[in-house]
């Protein structure tokens, strides 16, 4: 009785199959579908199945569904059991997806890529549309995590027509995400179809500098493209967008020393908010007055704000001392919204009124992390300068890095020169690997000509160094057979000096660093060095934070409204944490040959 129940289940389970199967050409063959029964029932059936494909159908199935269930790793060992080049092409599609979405839930997003470069998915048109959905969907994601950006917009875009209801508006929330993230010199487009738009849109919106201004370009671009995807359902970013109000800022006040140890700092600042302001008039717009207050002279900052709030100020830029940022702080409320361009180093939020803006250090080595992961690192070691900076350069880096999941072997610290060989022989444990040798010739009595090898665990290093630290740090890599290991390192390397010799002395090496110095066709850093040309080496960091200034002044509250909203600045790709701290991603470089190469973008 017992023997019949089964074979009756069997019977039925196959009749299920193949009634939920798809019925492509027989050139493609089938296409698995999870019937109502569980995943041991799929194996057993898999197991008995009569045809190598049934069999094939049924284990594909199971894989399926017990990555639904949460449980990837036994989907990965069925799916093992699959033989990929004896299936049908639909098959070889699905299996395909399927080991992609593994290896992006293991975050090897090389490994999704090289799972989507099978043939068959040349004939992924000729699927039903839920799979060439779900197959679209994979493919903008994996190139999402192999930081292939516009690789993954076009996907999107291309899949855009097959979706529609929320999973439509999931996917323009998604391609608006990216393309608000590419730089303004990525979207240049003449072409006429749906991405062409997509870059024309993101294009408007970033060249608009205040609220209004944005606003009306969604609205301008919306009339000139009444058909596109996004006019017909506005990202949910740009509807809030455009439903924000905000009362026009009309006078700023420019807090900033004139004398003492900050002077030159404050004068590249002032220098470059100018010029900004500057550039605003030449557009025909008409920015707000600008009253320059010096901060050196301020005695009672009570008073300041009664002196600016009798001058009809709205916003107050700075100040960039921190003693004056920490009062500013630990006060409960201020009577004029201000923008301090340094932070407080405090753990409160401050009051409501205050944001902070700066070029922190902690900044760099934050972004190094962020990077790192997103390109699949999982173990670092650090090398920082000695003394307060160092420390406080590699305890962000820890502290983000860990927060990730992130794994911290070792950190040393950089002094002397001298002790540098022994110092990445430290890191690398190189002293390990000779001892070994030694060891095994001392059991064995023979000579042993063993290389030093560094060990395997480390999947790059994390540098903070002076450009003089970091040309002697890579070669000694080198010679201490690690030069293998990828470097991560901090703007403070470069000084875009264009010396090749230089620039050998560290090749391989990755850096974030501002657009500022990696944009050299931008027209207000060309306007800007024209008038002072110490602003295209490491000093124009600063006058980019000046122009940077300008473009948050009247924004401040859009971003706060707006968490993942970004300005696309010189000094970054700026955004607000929940504490009023503006945040800073960085574009990425690499030394390669002599020269100076971009790196893509990544998400943020």
């Amino acid at each position: 009785m017992i023997a019949s129940l089964r074979l009756l289940s069997a019977l039925c389970l196959a009749a299920l199959l193949v009634a939920c199967a798809g019925s492509p050409s027989s050139s493609l063959g089938e296409l698995p579908r999870t019937p109502d029964a569980s995943i041991e029932q799929l194996l057993d059936q898999a197991s008995t199945a009569k045809t190598p494909e049934q069999a094939a159908l049924l284990r594909l199935s199971a894989a399926d569904l017990s990555n639904q269930q949460n449980n990837p790793g036994r989907a990965a060992q069925i799916l093992a059991q699959v033989p990929l080049d004896q299936l049908k092409p639909a098959q070889q599609i699905f299996a395909s997806t399927l080991a992609a979405e593994l290896a992006l839930g293991r975050n090897q997003p090389q490994a999704a890529l090289a799972a989507l470069s099978h043939p068959s998915l040349q004939r992924l048109a000729e699927l039903p549309v839920e799979q060439q959905i779900r197959t679209h969907m994979t493919m903008a994601r994996t190139f999402e995590a192999n930081g292939q950006s516009m690789a993954a917009i076009r996907e999107r875009v291309m899949t855009g027509p097959l979706l529609q209801g929320q999973p439509l508006a999931a996917n323009n929330d998604a391609i608006w995400a990216s393309v608000a993230a590419l730089p303004l010199d990525q979207l240049q487009s003449t072409a006429d179809d749906d991405l062409g738009g997509w870059l024309s849109l993101a294009r408007s919106v970033k060249q608009a500098g205040t609220l209004e201004q944005q606003q009306a370009a969604i609205d301008t671009w919306k009339a000139q493209h009444p058909k596109h995807p996004a006019a017909q359902q506005l990202p949910t970013t740009l509807a809030q967008l455009r439903a924000l109000t905000s009362e026009p800022i009309t006078k700023i006040a420019l807090l900033l020393p004139q004398e003492g140890s900050l002077a030159s700092v404050a004068k590249a600042l002032r220098d470059g908010f100018m010029a900004a302001h500057f550039q605003a008039e030449q557009a025909g717009q008409k920015p707000p007055a600008i009253q320059v207050f010096d901060s050196s002279r301020i005695n009672n900052v009570d008073e300041f704000y009664r002196q600016a709030k009798a001058a009809g100020v709205q916003l107050v830029v700075g100040p960039l001392e921190k003693p004056l940022v920490k009062q500013l702080a630990s006060r409960p409320s201020l009577p004029i919204t201000t923008l301090a361009l340094n932070y407080s180093d405090s753990n409160t939020d401050g009051p409501p009124q205050l944001f902070q803006f700066g070029l922190a250090a902690e900044d760099e080595a934050r972004e190094v992390a962020r990077r790192a992961w997103a390109d699949g690192k999982r173990s670092a070691v650090a090398m920082v300068p000695k003394g307060e900076w160092g420390d406080r350069v590699l305890d962000a880096f820890r502290q983000s890095w860990q927060a990730k999941g992130g794994k911290m072997i070792a950190a040393e610290h950089v002094d002397q020169p001298v002790a540098l060989a022994g110092q990445i022989a430290e890191l690398f444990q190189l002293r390990n690997s000779e001892g070994r040798a030694q060891r095994l010739q001392s059991t064995t009595g023979a000579a042993m000509a063993a290389q030093p090898s560094r060990r395997q665990d480390i999947d790059f290093m994390f540098l903070a160094a002076t450009p003089q630290q970091a040309q002697q740090i890579k070669p000694t890599m080198v010679f201490q057979y690690a030069g293998d290991v990828p470097v991560y390192a901090t703007s403070h390397l470069f000084t875009n000096s264009n010396d090749q010799a230089q620039y050998a002395d560290l090749n391989g090496v990755m850096f974030c660093e501002t657009p500022w110095l990696l944009n050299a066709e931008d027209p207000l850093r060309a306007q800007v060095i024209a008038q002072w040309p110490q602003a295209a080496g490491p000093l124009g960091r600063l006058y980019a934070m000046g122009v940077d200034a300008w473009r948050l002044a009247p924004r401040l509250d859009q971003l706060k409204a707006l968490p993942d909203s970004r300005i696309e600045g010189l000094s970054g790709s700026l955004s607000l944490n929940p504490s009023r701290r503006v945040e800073r991603q960085l574009p990425w470089a690499k030394f390669v040959d002599g020269k100076i190469q971009r790196l893509p973008n990544t998400a943020p």
